[in-house]
C-alpha cells in the first residue's frame, strides 16, 4: 500500500536550505482562481491541476498565492520565486523557493513499479538499455525532474536523449549530450533519488552559486 505521507517526508529529508514542500490529495477538487483554471480539461485532470496548486499554496504558506497558467501551459511562478509540482496516483507534492538562490527546480514521483518496456525507447539512449523495469523508471523519474528544473532556464522542450544520467548510490548527475540554451554539451545538473511509501522520485536544485 502506498503512503503519501511517507514519501513527502523522506522528500523532505533531501531538500536543500530555502526550499519548502507542499502536499495536497490529488483525488480532491481543490478551490482555484480563475486564471489557474486548465481549460478543456477532464474531471480527473481537473483535480490533479486543482491539487498541484493547493500543494504550491500550501508550500509558501499563503492560501492566497496565485498560479496562473502560462502559454506554455506550465505554472507562472510569483516573481522572486521558482516551483515544481509533480502528481501521480494518490499523490501530489509541490517544491518551491526564492529566484535569488536557485534558477530551477525539479521534482518528479511515479509508483514504485516497474515501467513498461513498450516506452523504454523514448526514454532511454542507447547506453542506458540494458536495464530491467525498475532501473527503467529511475532513469524516467530522474530525467523528467532534471527536464523539469533546466525548463525554468531555457523554455526548451526536448527528449529524454538529450540527457545521459550517471547513477551513484541516491545520487544521480543528468548530463546534456547537445548544447541547450545556456547549458553547453557536458554540462551535468545533479540530483537526488528518493524511494519511501511506495513511490519513486527524483529531485534537481539548479543553484544560482
Amino acid at each position: 500500500m502506498r503512503d503519501a505521507a511517507a514519501f513527502a517526508a523522506a522528500v523532505r529529508a533531501v531538500l536543500p536550505q530555502g526550499v519548502a514542500l507542499g502536499q495536497a490529495d490529488p483525488a480532491r477538487l481543490h478551490p482555484v482562481a480563475a486564471c489557474e483554471v486548465l481549460q478543456g480539461a477532464v474531471p480527473k485532470r481537473l483535480a490533479e491541476f486543482s491539487a498541484g496548486r493547493f500543494a504550491a499554496r500550501a508550500a509558501f504558506a499563503d492560501p492566497d498565492i496565485v498560479l496562473p497558467v502560462g502559454a506554455d501551459r506550465a505554472p507562472v511562478w510569483p516573481d522572486g520565486s521558482v516551483g515544481s509540482i509533480t502528481h501521480c496516483a494518490g499523490l501530489c507534492l509541490a517544491a518551491v523557493g526564492k529566484s535569488d538562490t536557485f534558477l530551477g527546480l525539479g521534482l518528479d514521483a511515479e509508483p514504485d513499479h516497474p515501467l513498461e518496456k513498450e516506452i523504454w525507447d523514448s526514454i532511454l539512449r542507447r547506453d542506458e538499455v540494458n536495464r530491467d523495469g525498475s532501473q527503467a523508471l529511475a532513469y524516467f523519474v530522474a530525467k523528467e525532474a532534471a527536464y523539469k528544473a533546466q525548463y525554468a532556464v531555457t523554455r526548451h522542450l526536448f527528449g529524454f536523449h538529450t540527457l545521459r544520467l550517471i547513477f551513484e548510490d541516491n545520487q544521480f548527475v543528468a548530463e546534456f549530450v547537445d548544447e541547450i540554451g545556456p547549458f553547453s554539451k557536458g554540462h551535468r545538473l545533479c540530483g537526488s533519488m528518493i524511494r519511501a511509501g511506495g513511490y519513486l522520485g527524483a529531485f534537481v536544485a539548479l543553484s544560482r552559486d
